[in-house]
């Protein structure tokens, strides 16, 4: 995994390309409230048990059609394991955990019920830019304080930083994801692009986020994680 970041993560200019692709909206506007989408139509909720993916443009389905997004396909995955589920895509492309933090009590209130599970995938964004990842940590840390008031249970997908942001603060921002895990008490996916990253195939033509293929093999491995989650419920 770590020779595939490198092969991924190389030079500035992959730092340069990836913020021009995931700022599908300007940074101050970034908390503005999206539409969540369903991961297949925006049926209501019954008996099923209700899934938020909130995070950035890897939630969101940047680059692939609707129903090759992660969502989509991770609701298709749990029905096939015979879930009563419903995945909604509360991703948005270019967010950061301060945008995530500003728009997540609205997406919350947005939805027919509380989630009984909410995946949580925001902090590259800040990585990409360069931001402290102090402020990182302080900004999740209120979204899982609020996650946790409002006793929403939670699975932290991580990111790792780029090898080019340099071994001090690769080993800060790094650090972050474990260190919630453990003081939460909450389940960790250490990194969500785990198995595509660096494998142009399972790519997309900016060799940052993945294609359809791509979307599949994380799916394949998350999958499994939250649908223990759920029947754990």
């Amino acid at each position: 995994m770590k020779a595939g970041r490198r092969s991924i993560y190389v030079g500035a200019a992959a730092i340069v390309q990836l913020l021009t692709a995931c700022s599908g909206e300007p940074a101050a506007d970034n908390h503005a409230a999206p539409s969540v989408q369903a991961g297949n139509a925006a049926a209501p909720v019954a008996d099923g048990k209700l899934v938020l993916a909130f995070g950035d443009s890897l939630y969101a389905g940047y680059g692939v059609a609707q129903n090759e997004s992660f969502p989509f396909r991770l609701e298709q995955a749990l029905k096939a394991q015979g879930l009563a589920v419903q995945v909604r895509n509360a991703g948005v492309s270019g967010e950061t955990s301060l945008g995530g933090m500003q728009r997540l009590a609205f997406t919350l209130d947005g939805l027919p019920r509380k989630p009984d599970l909410l995946l949580l995938d925001l902090g590259g964004n800040d990585m990409l830019r360069g931001l402290p990842p102090e402020d990182s940590e302080k900004n999740l840390r209120a979204i899982l304080d609020e996650l946790k008031r409002r006793q929403i249970p939670v699975l932290l997908t991580g990111m790792l930083a780029a090898p080019n942001m340099g071994k001090d603060y690769g080993a800060k921002f790094d650090a972050i994801y474990p260190r919630l895990a453990k003081d939460y008490g909450l389940p960790l996916y250490p990194f969500f692009l785990d198995g595509v990253i660096g494998d142009p195939k399972l790519m997309q033509a900016d060799s940052i986020h993945p294609n359809p293929a791509g979307v599949n093999i994380v799916v394949g491995r998350i999958a499994p994680v939250v649908a223990g989650l759920l029947k754990d419920a």
